[in-house]
């Protein structure tokens, strides 16, 4: 059997000094590994739980540091906090069998830092530090938000996300299953819908179930190969095409829906996403809104008189949900829909799921009638 610890060091490591992707390191470490499901849980909750507190671990760890350390030492040193701090293990266990796991040439150090940082609380000096987040993500839920949403939303997505599975027995989060149900409100059997941004295929496959004609497309043929392989394994017939969703090459009218749950920062789905938060910068939050608005303005000539446009970000700022809505029907005069009905908050014309609502992710959605 492999060392659970170890094993999730060395992920760790591919994550700071790679700059991997948490959930693709992750995935093929675990691949690899001989562990039993209780290690393989043990792996996945030292991996994501120090990724996401990584500020607050390092906050802890600097103050008994005297200098810079390598790679791979702060990812043992870290992994030894969030253990002790954040992770529920005994303080003497963590310490002990995470220095067990440390480069034998700084053992000691290791081991003498992890003992001081079991011997104090953290008293982090910021709400940044404490959560766990970058300065500008705190300053933007919370000027979205209001501070006691934004921080409760922040303290959830520093949980694991609860393991949530349809009917059918497709994994999706219950937050995504009320999109698609927006989607399909009162849509009769054998409608036509587009979802234009379809991968990894959940919405999708969850309006196929319905018996409407759902046609799935992306940019890229490797993901739509996904969207087929769950369409297939569900039992579902959907037709996917490669397609650009800010120049959509399907007829004027001709759908009854059409969905756009659009590229975001993804700052509702930082539980799911560990390393998210430390990638996402508000550059990119600036440039996904007018990415967003190109795909709804490209979206709403292909709805068919009496048809629904709905527009779906998993993203709670103001500048991608709100904002682009707002942009959005200046520029076409789109009518909206109304807010969709509860669990759904009000958020502008639309609607607004926090993480906290339903134990899921955060999602925002707004619905354009066609008359």
């Amino acid at each position: 059997m492999d060392d659970p610890r170890r094993l999730a060091l060395e992920v760790l490591t591919r994550i700071e000094r790679d700059e991997a992707f948490a959930n693709l390191a992750l995935a093929s470490a675990l691949d690899r590994a001989d562990l039993d499901r209780r290690d393989r849980a043990f792996v996945t909750d030292l991996v994501y739980g120090t990724t996401r507190m990584r500020r607050a671990c390092d906050h802890m760890v600097d103050r008994f540091l005297h200098d810079e350390v390598e790679p791979s030492v702060r990812s043992v040193l870290r992994m030894g906090a969030y253990q002790i701090h954040w992770g529920g293990v005994p303080a003497h266990a963590a310490v002990s069998a995470t220095v067990a796991v440390a480069p034998r040439r700084v053992r000691g150090l290791c081991n003498a830092v992890l003992r001081r940082v079991s011997e104090n609380e953290p008293n982090p000096p910021t709400r940044a530090i404490e959560l766990s987040y970058p300065d500008w993500i705190i300053e933007t839920l919370t000027a979205d938000l209001g501070e006691a949403d934004a921080v409760e939303a922040l303290r959830v997505m520093n949980r694991p996300a609860p393991a949530v599975t349809r009917e059918d027995g497709y994994h999706q989060d219950r937050a995504s299953q009320l999109v698609s149900e927006v989607v399909a409100d009162g849509l009769t059997n054998g409608a036509k819908v587009v979802d234009l941004c379809a991968a990894p295929g959940g919405k999708a496959t969850a309006m196929a179930s319905t018996g409407a004609r759902v046609l799935a497309a992306d940019r890229h043929q490797r993901r739509l190969n996904l969207v087929r392989s769950n369409a297939e394994g569900l039992g579902l017939d959907l037709e996917v095409v490669v397609a650009d969703a800010t120049q959509p090459p399907f007829r004027p009218a001709s759908f009854d829906r059409v969905l756009v749950d659009a590229p975001c920062s993804g700052l509702g789905v930082l539980r799911r996403r560990a390393d998210s938060r430390w990638r996402v910068t508000p550059d990119d939050v600036t440039e996904l809104a007018d990415l967003q608005l190109s795909m709804l303005i490209a979206a709403l000539p292909l709805v068919a008189s009496g048809g629904m446009l709905v527009y779906s970000v998993c993203t709670l700022t103001a500048a991608e949900t709100t904002g682009v809505d707002e942009q959005f029907r200046e520029a076409t005069g789109a009518v909206p829909v109304g807010p969709p009905t509860a669990p759904w908050r009000v958020n502008g014309a639309g609607g607004l799921l926090l993480p906290q609502d339903l134990d899921a992710e955060g999602m925002a959605v707004f619905c354009y009638t066609v008359t």
